[in-house]
């Protein structure tokens, strides 16, 4: 059945021309099994075929030397092999006579050398498609692909309550027992972290398996690729895996629960997920957290639980089977070992040291304990040398199993050993179970979905569907604008805010501590210089500070207003706390320019020297700011005197309220004050202590008992109030008072010095608002939108402080909503189908 090769002798590997010299097929043929049973002793052969079908396919019509000789090597095969085969792990409990069985060993032998050949084609083909020969478009893997899905799903399971069932194979084992080897032989490379004896797997390492033109690995949030095939980025893999461990375990823990994904592509590789997960112990050691036993059990049945994960079970062989822990476990997870596969390591030793030999046969035959499994496989995975290459341990193990007594005795069948042999089983079993459960895990998230939209339309029907994210965006955008809202502020509003704040905050100190003292002087020269004295003291300690906090809070508090300003209708109230915390951060991160208040002070102290007052326009507004200013005084004066004194006989009468015991003593004093200032009118501000005296013992004879204390207190309301009155009186006096005030108050009894101090008090805080405005608006405003955008930047990249600030109901369901996991299972089910 070999068609005529002759013009392709060239290209075809010699041995297939030795066929016929050193193999009769006739005999072959009559000496092994019937078709099914040989099948079942070799590797999945349909895999074989469908190979070189795929491989054919890389290739484009014109290449007729690669199609006809796949094609002959496709008839060789189905020549060879008759029917298809089964799975590798399926055998039968036949044992047959060592002579064919070495017949067989030796066929295989034969069947490995032909797999190699079309391994090295296969990588040919990846390699030239690789260099763009072909020029089309390599789409994403099937592999790649659903271990997106698994990505997203992961996720997806933490904001919802929702599990996965999709396969993927979880490696349990015992501390030490090996499992990490097995997977570095799985995936043809060293690439977990080394150590004798401690723990080294602290958190899950999902490990995708994919084949590809060179060997090289990558994590799932970098970029960078890890050339496989040399020994400093293997060690560079090595490193940043335990690293990324250490950095996932919190303080006080031992282990994680967070996984570490990482890709690993290469020629002849199987494709498949799977699992490493931290080894089971027996006993908390020195340096690990007292919880660290429950914590690995915990993770480790959180992953077979899975209905549809794969459980591969690695179990040491050097040890002895009743110190397993692991066997246990998966016997509780999976009763009927319907989806466990067996894994024995360091086989070599087990037949060192044992001194049954069948006791490892009863192992692999799952006659020694009760865990049930699929299959049973027996490995060596080196010898115990942490530099061995994957090349040097798979002829270690190829050189092992075929010296062994345990393979020649019949102890052991052929398909059940070597790591190469558990891959192709793992890789089966794994799309077996992919193919049975995909579909029906994406009805289920889709019903979900429809359940998710229902809701929404129901609770939302006017709002779109936006994500954590897209809100971020979307107030990020608002917050902007109300920013620059800022800088749209006229001149004129800063001014008037600026000014009314400044003089409410220092009003106190000027008339109490400035005006109040120098009007007690007698004359108008001692007034002058008593205010200027104060003036200057105040202007080098007090008013450039005080100033430049009312900016500030100026500032902030017209930042606030655009910030929590509801725009009717528009109005997004999800966005309140982002808002607010961006607008506290963003006035927590602002500092005023430092140099702001000595340039200040210079500008106030020019401004309170300056005494001409150059018309009468000025000369009236500065009266009137006077008269406004002793009228809020007297108002607040007239307001402590009534709680004094209590209500007149207007209100007791009307509202049926009396006084107080107090209140009445007050009320006598108050009378008896009021008689002291008539019969005195330029009364200083201080009561004589005879005249306190007097008053005390005009009341006593009324039969008021008074303390001189509250004499001397009520006698300073009672002054305070006649002093503002007369002073209002004097500022309407001086209405017509500019013409002598031209004339320096010459030959005039009019003396106007108390409505020049208001004049410079006026100008100042006109000359200040002017300057803090400039300053707002040319420095300030910009600094404040700087911090603004930074501060939003880090929340964009903070997705815990995201989550704290935009919550709800409607946030979290149009989390939901957004996630992509129908696009990945829809995409997986259609390329798979």
């Amino acid at each position: 059945m070999m068609p005529d090769l002759d013009e392709y002798k060239w290209i075809v590997p010699d041995f297939i021309w030795e066929l016929d010299e050193h193999i009769d097929f006739d005999k072959l043929i009559k000496a092994l099994p019937d078709a099914d049973d040989l099948a079942r002793l070799l590797p999945d052969f349909d895999k074989i075929g469908e190979s070189f079908t795929s491989l054919k396919g890389f290739f484009s019509p014109g290449e007729n030397n690669f199609s006809c000789i796949l094609d002959a090597l496709m008839s060789f095969c189905n020549c060879v092999l008759g029917s298809s085969g089964e799975t590798a792990f399926r055998a039968t409990d036949q044992g047959y006579e060592n002579d064919k069985q070495y017949k067989k060993l030796k066929y295989q032998r034969m069947l490995e050398r032909l797999e190699k050949e079309n391994k090295e084609l296969r990588k040919l083909v990846l390699q030239r498609d690789d260099k763009g020969i072909h020029q089309r478009k390599l789409k994403k893997s099937l592999i790649d692909m659903y271990s997106e899905v698994l990505d997203i799903l992961s996720d997806y399971d933490a904001s919802y309550n929702t599990q996965d069932h999709l396969p993927r194979v979880v490696v349990v084992g015992d501390q030490s027992a090996g499992k990490t080897s097995v997977l570095e032989m799985i995936a043809q490379a060293r690439i977990f972290p080394r150590g004798s004896g401690e723990m080294m797997t602290r958190s899950p390492v999902k490990v995708t398996l994919s084949e590809g033109p060179h060997h090289v690995a990558l994590f799932k949030d970098s970029s960078r690729e890890f050339d496989l095939t040399k020994e400093e980025d293997l060690a560079a893999l090595r490193n940043e895996i335990e690293i990324r461990m250490r950095n996932s375990v919190k303080e006080g823990c031992t282990v994680s629960t967070e996984t570490i994904s990482l890709s690993v592509k290469g020629p002849g590789l199987q494709r498949m997920v799977l699992v490493d997960l931290p080894g089971v112990i027996s006993t908390v050691t020195s340096g690990m957290a007292p919880d660290t036993k429950e914590t690995i059990f915990s993770i480790s049945k959180a992953y077979m639980q899975n209905p549809n994960a794969i459980i591969l079970c690695i179990q040491d062989g050097s040890v002895d089977a009743e110190r397993s822990i692991v066997t246990d476990l998966v016997s509780q997870m999976d009763p009927q070992g319907k989806r466990t596969i067996f894994v024995l390591t360091k086989v070599d030793l087990a037949e060192k040291n044992v001194a049954s030999p069948s006791r490892i046969q009863q192992i692999i035959e799952g006659k020694l304990f009760p865990m049930k499994a699929l299959g049973y496989f027996a490995v060596v995975t080196g010898k115990g040398n942490s530099s061995e290459s994957i090349d040097s341990i798979k002829e270690y193990e190829e050189e092992f199993f075929q010296n062994s007594k345990l393979l020649k005795t019949c102890m052991l069948k052929a398909h059940q050993v070597t790591t190469k042999n558990l891959s192709l089983a793992v890789s089966d079993c794994f799309w077996k179970m992919v193919r049975e459960s995909v579909e029906q895990q994406a009805d289920a998230f889709k019903a979900t979905r429809f359940n998710l939209e229902t809701e929404w339309k129901n609770n939302y029907p006017r709002l779109r569907e936006l994500d954590r994210n897209e809100l971020f965006e979307k107030a990020k955008n608002e917050i902007l604008d109300e920013v620059i809202s800022l800088t749209q502020v006229t001149p004129k509003h800063w001014e008037e805010i600026l000014q009314k704040t400044l003089w409410e905050r220092v009003s106190t100190h000027v008339i109490e501590n400035i005006y109040l003292p120098a009007a007690q002087t007698m004359n108008s020269g001692t007034f002058n210089t008593t205010v200027d004295i104060k003036l200057k003291q105040w202007t080098d300690k007090q008013l450039p500070n005080k100033a430049v906090e009312v900016a500030w809070e100026t500032l902030q508090e017209e930042f606030s207003r655009f910030m929590t300003e509801q725009k009717g209708k528009e109005h997004d109230d999800i966005f309140d706390k982002l808002k607010q915390a961006v607008k506290e951060e963003s006035i927590k991160r602002h500092r005023w320019n430092e140099r702001a208040e000595d340039s200040l002070r210079v500008i106030q102290h020019n401004a309170l020297e300056d005494r001409s007052i150059s018309d009468k326009q000025q000369w009236d507004a500065a009266i009137h700011f006077m008269e406004e200013t002793l009228q809020s005084r007297l108002k607040d004066t007239e307001s402590v005197i009534e709680d004094m004194v209590g209500p007149d006989w207007k209100k007791r009468w009307l509202y049926w309220v009396g006084r107080t015991k107090e209140q009445h003593i007050r009320n006598e004093t108050k009378n008896e004050l009021e008689k002291l200032i008539k019969c005195n009118e330029d009364h200083a501000a201080y009561l004589a202590n005879d005249e306190v005296t007097t008053v005390r013992k005009n009341l006593e004879a009324r039969g008021v008992t008074v303390d001189p204390c509250l004499i001397k207190d009520t006698w300073h309301q009672i002054y305070r109030r006649y002093f503002l009155k007369t002073a209002l009186s004097h500022c309407n006096l001086c209405r017509r008072g500019f013409y002598y005030y031209q004339r320096h108050f010459v030959d005039s009894e009019l003396e106007c010095n108390d409505i020049v101090l208001f004049w410079r008090i006026q100008r100042m805080l006109a000359i200040t608002a002017n300057t803090l405005r400039q300053q707002l608006t040319n420095t300030e405003v910009r600094r404040l939108e700087k911090n603004v955008k930074e501060v939003l930047e880090d929340f964009a990249e903070d997705n815990e402080k995201k989550v704290k600030l935009l919550t709800g109901k409607r946030v979290q369901l149009a989390e939901d909503l957004s996630e992509n996991i129908l696009y990945f299972l829809h995409a997986f089910v259609a390329k798979r189908l």
